[in-house]
């Protein structure tokens, strides 16, 4: 595990954070679940029919003794969770045994628990795809209000400890807006900015990446990426935010020193960012995946933004290691959710309209 890891498992030991993991049945999440047990950080628990899942700890090596395993077909809460269905605008017109069949899939009833306060944060997506696990999430888990998008963050811990902040950076958006506005690309910065301060306590420095750096390039594309950094920075200006931001900029001018000198002399970021926002869901999916398979990095995330509780949206080609990095990484922000979103109430009736919402694949 990297330092920053290590250094979130030593704060989560002090305030530990219960996390459910939908997918029991997944060798892989036992393992990072019973872990995350084994190391204090909180209780874990597990969806799914018991055998399978005692099929599953046994391929990873570990034991069941501490962890809890909840069949959602046998759970006490099931029926309290099927008659509050109907309360949420998008299943307003479900039946009762409609929604009980719902409930008896791991992500819907894992996006209950989250609402209703019973664990305090959620990671899947190890077996299934994004739209599996964000439909219900986005569905059942109210918004963050004044956020205004839904969004993720990838944290990335590479070997070379001279990029970023030690080697650490945040990517974004990497799993859910496939074209972001103006709007959206500028609420990605600031959002991913908070996330940066939250989990490490030090400034962010932002870099609205693109393929042109102050104008170099003026086309449709580069002008929507500074038209959105203008209106990230108003954001920042306006909320006394502690953050930096610049752009548009090309990658090597936010992250080589030699490079900003040359591209983007005065810049606060270039040289120096530990945030990059790329400009859509292609550039910044394929971005992390080539950093982490080609430079043997970590990836920890979808981290995701715009919800009032906590979660992750893992790849299906996490590690256990990185599925217990971003368990560890979502529990964390529960612990102070409510510093950093004063506004966003108790858990209710979503506002998310998902008709038009396509989710990103990892």
């Amino acid at each position: 595990m990297s330092d920053f890891v290590q250094s979130v498992f030593e704060r989560l030991k002090r305030n530990p954070k219960r996390v459910v993991f939908p997918e029991g049945h997944e060798s892989r999440v036992v393992k990072a679940a019973a872990e995350y047990v084994r190391l204090g950080l909180g209780p874990a628990v597990l969806l799914g029919d018991r055998e399978r899942v005692a099929e599953a700890a046994y391929q990873a090596g570990v034991g069941l003794v501490r962890l809890r395993v909840l069949d959602p077909a046998k759970a006490e809460d099931l029926e309290f969770f099927v008659k509050q269905v109907p309360r949420f605008p998008r299943y307003a017109s479900m039946d009762e045994d409609e929604a009980r069949k719902m409930l008896l899939q791991p992500n819907y009833f894992a996006s209950m628990m989250l609402a209703y306060g019973q664990v305090d944060a959620l990671v899947g997506g190890a077996s299934h795809t994004s739209s599996s696990l964000l439909r219900p999430l986005f569905s059942l888990v109210r918004p963050l209000p004044g956020v205004g998008v839904i969004s993720s963050c990838q944290l990335v811990q590479l070997e070379d400890r001279s990029v970023g902040d030690n080697g650490l950076l945040i990517f974004a958006d990497c799993g859910v807006i496939p074209e972001p506005s103006v709007e959206q690309l500028a609420n990605i910065a600031v959002e991913s900015g908070l996330v940066y301060r939250q989990l490490t306590g030090r400034r962010p420095f932002i870099a609205m990446l693109s393929y042109s750096t102050r104008g170099s390039s003026r086309t449709r594309q580069t002008e929507k990426v500074a038209a959105a950094a203008a209106l990230a920075r108003q954001t920042i200006t306006e909320n006394h935010l502690a953050m930096e931001l610049d752009g548009e900029m090309q990658l090597d001018a936010a992250i080589s020193p030699r490079v900003a000198y040359a591209k983007a002399a005065g810049s606060p970021v270039a040289g120096r960012a530990n945030v990059l926002i790329f400009p859509d869901l292609n550039s910044g999916n394929i971005a992390t995946k080539l950093v982490q398979y080609l430079c043997h990095s970590r990836a920890y995330g979808q981290i995701l933004m715009g919800i009032n509780k906590p979660a992750a949206d893992v790849s299906r080609g996490a590690s256990w290691e990185e599925i217990l990095g971003a368990a560890a990484i979502v529990a964390i922000r529960a612990i102070t959710y409510r510093e950093l979103y004063p506004e966003q109430g108790a858990s209710g009736h979503p506002a998310v309209d998902l008709r038009d919402v396509r989710f990103g694949i990892t």
